[in-house]
């Protein structure tokens, strides 16, 4: 044979016997099939949870009071600073009192001249009874004595309730507070004209801690609550509340459910549910719009579904994949209650022990065989992060003290 036809039969000899090597990406598992995929599992606890929605809702001020005067006249004097915490019978408007002195003055002139004209009746049917006594003055000019006498009397008191209704006009120039709060911008000045109970308020003060909020909730929720499994109504002092701000955030002190209205607006089929909440900052305020977090009721046995875990068929039910003790993936129907932070509230479907796919879905199918890996906590996995990081941080001591030994 020549040199060039064993070149040729060397070159067409050499990747024939390669390609007999298998390669080592092509093994396969004991008994010539391929292995089973690896999917990451949690196993499910069954536990009580309670069960909570969310409510639209306004801050309204736990007490209102809006100051109207109680008497014509001008505003002479504004006695308050806006925006400051008024109490119960702070002054907070003068009004001129000239033409409530004078009817004082008056009234008391009109009591004076009453009580004189009382005396001298007083005298008269004295002197009447008398002369009666002596048979003098006949029955009829007694009596007409007596009635004057008694009329006299009367004529007093009118004069004395006259005086106190013009001393309470009086008192009524100098506007006061009637409720402890704050007390908000003024809506009049000085050399204004005011009218008694006149539409517009002078001010508002508002009792701000606590503080209401007034939330609504749809009947048909408050029937599908009450109906729902075997779940257990709290008491209102059971029931805890929280806020969420209009910026997202959460406030920081639970409030209580104190009423709800016994009745739905025939118009929205909505009941108003009454909030109460502690409010030593001030940072909640009237018509602030907030979102409650009421808990009303608690899912016994129920269990924790991670929402990867969780996902739609075609007509948008629940399902969820588990790995039975053989190993053989399962397709579970599940009825939710609701959410719960990064978990699905699960009444049906899963029980206690069950092992939940969370991780691998894409690989497999209902009746696979998979080898199931649970998942390991945020705090195992940092700690084993963080294990690597201490051996190598000593390793350079451990060279260091081999090369002195060594030396």
């Amino acid at each position: 044979m020549s040199a060039l036809s064993r070149r040729i039969a060397i070159a067409i000899a050499l990747p024939l016997a390669a390609g007999l090597v298998p390669h080592p990406s092509w093994a396969q598992a004991p008994g010539g099939g391929m292995p089973p995929p690896t999917v990451t599992v949690v196993t499910l606890q069954a536990q009580d949870v309670p069960l909570t929605t969310t409510l639209p809702g306004r801050v309204t001020a736990s007490a209102e009071a809006q100051v109207r005067p109680q008497v014509n006249g001008i505003v002479t004097e504004r006695l308050f600073e806006e925006g400051r915490t008024v109490k119960v019978g702070d002054p907070l408007f003068r009004i001129d009192k000239t033409t409530y002195e004078a009817a004082v003055a008056q009234a008391e002139a009109a009591v004076a001249q009453a009580v004189a004209q009382a005396d001298n009746a007083d005298r008269e049917a004295e002197r009447v009874g008398a002369l009666r006594d002596r048979r003098v003055a006949s029955e009829s000019t007694t009596e007409s004595a007596i009635a004057a006498r008694d009329a006299a009397r009367a004529a007093v008191k009118v004069a004395e309730a006259q005086l106190q209704t013009a001393r309470i006009e009086l008192d009524r120039t100098t506007i006061r507070a009637e409720l402890d709060g704050e007390i908000g911008l003024a809506q009049t000045s000085q050399g204004a004209l005011v009218t008694a109970s006149q539409a517009t308020p002078l001010a508002v003060i508002r009792t701000l801690d606590p503080v209401h909020v007034d939330v609504t909730q749809s009947a048909a929720e408050i029937i599908r609550w009450r109906r729902q499994m075997k779940l257990e109504p709290q008491t209102a002092l059971d029931r805890k509340v929280t806020l969420r701000l209009a910026d997202g955030t959460e406030y920081g002190v639970n409030g209580t459910l104190t009423a709800a209205e016994p009745y739905v607006n025939e118009t929205t089929g909505v009941v108003t549910l009454r909030l109460a909440f502690a409010n030593p900052d001030r940072l909640l305020l009237p018509g602030m719009y907030v979102q409650a977090v009421v808990q009303q009721a608690i899912a016994r046995g129920v269990v924790l579904a991670p929402q990867e875990g969780v996902s739609r068929d075609r007509r948008g039910e629940p399902i969820a994949l588990v790995v039975n003790p053989e190993g053989v993936v399962e397709q579970r129907s599940l009825s939710i209650l609701q959410d719960l932070g990064n978990a699905w509230v699960v009444s049906e479907g899963l029980v206690e022990g069950d092992r939940l796919v969370v991780e691998g879905l894409q690989r497999i199918a209902t009746g696979m065989q998979v080898n199931a890996e649970e998942r390991q906590p945020e705090n195992a996995e940092t700690a084993d992060a963080a294990a690597p990081a201490e051996t190598t941080e000593q390793a350079p001591a451990e060279t260091g003290a081999q090369d002195a030994s060594g030396g």
